[in-house]
């Protein structure tokens, strides 16, 4: 099995509660579904969500007919399931489907999906282009991806640059990893990346312009949220918030000849070890009869981290 980049495993973590619940970040909740709203398509066939943990943004996704619900921590999908509910993973295809896997190893066959998201997950990769490669791989022409990063061009990181507080430098377009596997970027690296691997940028919206604990408090939630939404659209423009998303569109130039939509579960998956794409689905487990490799299903999570 190939080597990949490490990983930031959240297994058995109480994030969702304690982050996001009490951890007073409703401004940033209600901000980021605003610019969700922006930018989604009303509708759509297929859906992966990378990096969902407990299933917060989920439920904005509901105009698709399935979602793959994608987390390396089977406690967080656990949690998501607990939400959304648990759908049996055998046979046809449910409207949520659990897999925990690694996103430099997806397990899917490609171009399946006309649409994916991946929100506050590409500051843990610590190889970002690998991971954006993955997933282009598995989009189909003409699908949307929406991805949120972690602006390294934020306004407090320039002035703490300029005032001789922070060594690092804002303006250089390589990552900065200011935690253990907590990486911000630089937004001309990502509109590069993005533009070497077949994406045109369609929209791009600044979030959390008012991220500071005083508005916070002495402004009610879901105005600072409703001011933010309108500043969003000045990210056409210039990028200076601490999270930003874009809008990013597969180029139509592509020439693929394009698959059906699966029907089955099963369809989805290719085996991340050897890219076998005729899976069998088992009882338990999903079987490649080409390596022998068997990926367990648990509690209706399929599980490819790991083979059993």
């Amino acid at each position: 099995m190939t080597n990949t980049p490490p990983v930031c495993n959240y297994e058995g973590s109480d994030y969702q509660q304690s982050f996001w619940e009490q951890g007073g970040r409703e401004y940033e909740d209600r901000a980021e579904a605003i610019a969700l709203k922006k930018l989604l398509p009303a509708s759509g066939k297929l859906m992966l969500e990378l990096g969902a943990g407990a299933g917060r943004n989920t439920p904005r996704y509901a105009g698709f007919e399935h979602i793959v619900v994608l987390d390396y921590s089977t406690t967080q999908l656990a949690q998501a399931q607990e939400k959304l509910g648990r759908s049996d993973p055998l046979g046809v295809m449910p409207k949520y489907i659990y897999v925990a896997a690694d996103i430099y190893r997806l397990p899917f066959r490609d171009r399946q999906f006309d649409a994916a998201t991946m929100i506050r997950a590409l500051h843990h990769m610590a190889d970002a282009p690998k991971a954006l490669s993955q997933i282009r791989g598995v989009l189909r022409s003409n699908a949307i991806f929406i991805l949120e990063y972690a602006n390294k061009l934020n306004l407090k990181s320039i002035l703490r640059y300029w005032l001789g507080k922070q060594d690092w430098n804002p303006f250089t377009l390589e990552p900065v990893e200011f935690v253990k596997l907590n990486f911000d970027f630089h937004p001309r690296a990502i509109r590069n990346w993005l533009g070497k691997l077949g994406f045109s940028i369609e929209k791009t919206r600044t979030v959390s312009h008012f991220r500071l604990g005083l508005l916070k408090r002495i402004i009610p939630a879901k105005w600072l949220a409703a001011l933010d939404g309108l500043f969003q659209p000045t990210g056409t423009l210039w990028q200076f918030t601490p999270s930003v998303f874009v809008k990013a569109r597969v180029d139509e130039k592509d020439s693929e000849t394009m698959s059906s939509f699966p029907v089955r579960v099963i369809e989805l998956f290719k085996c991340p070890a050897c890219g076998n794409e005729k899976m069998e689905e088992k009882k338990d487990h999903v079987y490649c009869p080409n390596c022998q490799a068997k990926w367990a299903v648990r509690e209706g999570i399929y599980d490819f981290r790991e083979k059993v």
